[in-house]
């Protein structure tokens, strides 16, 4: 037997003895890790930590495509140490979560329309909120009219739920005046008499809604934060909108819908070639009523903004190799930074500064 052989099968002992002992103490080695798991991941906070100013986390960039990257849409927005909530796709519960972001300290969600995809997301926000902030009041929610029918919807598919959970936790632990959420309803403008109004004014905070074009749904809107001279607008979903242009202007982020043709295209062929009967007749109608990449910088370089941002991504993008071929040609009608959202992505924008930083925070998922 010559050396080689001999080290090999002294490392195949080696391992397979590791193997042994792995599996004779696996229960407690498992504990063992699930424990500082535990310690990292419970009661998980990072907002003290963030420099007082604007924040961006992105929570859910998908759409209603199945894609096991993203959640479905959702932002939350950072003023100071308050925490606000952009539409809620389904899974942006569990991504805000893996951030570190407590849904036990949302002060509001906001709506930007009630497309299925933006609004699915609801009942783990409220669920979480009522369950771990002892809050005496339900979630508020804003949209354009008929937030408060959605809202109304849900509370009446979920009175059951909050039966047992009352009965099981007690009145005390989870207070029945809280269940839920309220929706709060804001009208915009007539058309021709303006495209913008106030929904929240304080503590230097100011939160405006601004139409945008998704007919055939309407009401449609999009929001602008601005606090201690930092702004980040969110446009919901739309077609190439003028009031999407000047409620952003000169905003350090604005957070943009993006469809790319050309790769829809590529799902649009495969489909017809399946000889399906209603996905290509889908995938040709949403042109309409969504923007380009392209049309999104303009729509940027027009209203001047200092960074942009793609969430709402159609098609999925599985691997970010592909990022490029989804902005396409964006980059000839905008120079500034553009990036491609991906959930788990946080933007900071501290108050006194021009700055910008960008990380993606993840923590370890039970």
């Amino acid at each position: 037997m010559n050396r080689v052989t001999k080290t090999l099968l002294s490392l195949a002992a080696i391992t397979a003895l590791l193997a042994g002992l792995a599996l004779a103490f696996q229960k407690p080695l498992a504990t063992f890790v699930l424990k500082q798991v535990v310690q990292r991941i419970a009661g998980a906070d990072i907002i003290p930590s963030l420099p007082d100013g604007l924040h961006l986390a992105l929570c859910g960039t998908g759409a209603p495509f199945s894609d096991p990257t993203r959640a479905g849409p959702c932002s939350a927005v950072i003023a100071g140490d308050r925490l606000f909530i952009v539409d809620a796709g389904e899974g942006s519960a569990r991504n805000l979560a893996y951030m570190g972001i407590p849904a036990a300290r949302i002060e509001a969600i906001f709506l930007t329309h009630f497309h299925s995809d933006h609004i699915d997301g609801l009942p783990p926000f409220m669920l979480q909120r009522w369950g771990s902030a002892l809050s005496l009041t339900p979630t508020p929610v804003y949209g354009p009219t008929g937030v408060d029918k959605v809202i109304d919807g849900f509370r009446a598919a979920y009175v059951l739920d909050f039966g047992y959970r009352i009965a099981h936790h007690s009145e005390r632990i989870m207070p029945p005046g809280s269940s839920g959420g309220k929706g709060i309803p804001f009208a915009l403008p007539a058309v021709g008499q303006g495209d913008q109004v106030v929904v929240l004014d304080d503590k230097g905070l100011k939160v405006t809604a601004f139409r945008v074009n998704h007919a055939p749904v309407e009401p449609a809107v999009g929001y602008r934060f601005d606090y201690k001279g930092r702004s980040i607008v969110i446009s919901g979903d739309t077609a190439e909108s003028s009031a999407l242009v000047a409620a952003a202007k000169g905003a350090d982020i604005l957070l943009h819908e993006a469809l790319q043709p050309k790769l829809l295209k590529l799902l649009e062929l495969q489909f017809e070639s399946q000889q399906h009967r209603q996905l290509p007749h889908v995938f040709r109608d949403i042109l309409t009523y969504h923007t380009t990449p392209e049309q999104a910088a303009g729509q940027a370089k027009a209203a001047g903004v200092k960074q942009l941002v793609f969430n709402h991504i159609i098609p999925p993008i599985p691997f970010t190799f592909a990022n490029a071929a989804f902005i396409g040609d964006a980059q000839q009608f905008y120079q500034g930074p553009i990036t491609v959202g991906e959930d788990g992505m946080l933007f900071s924008l501290p108050a006194g500064s021009d700055s910008v930083s960008r990380k993606k925070i993840f923590l370890d998922r039970l």
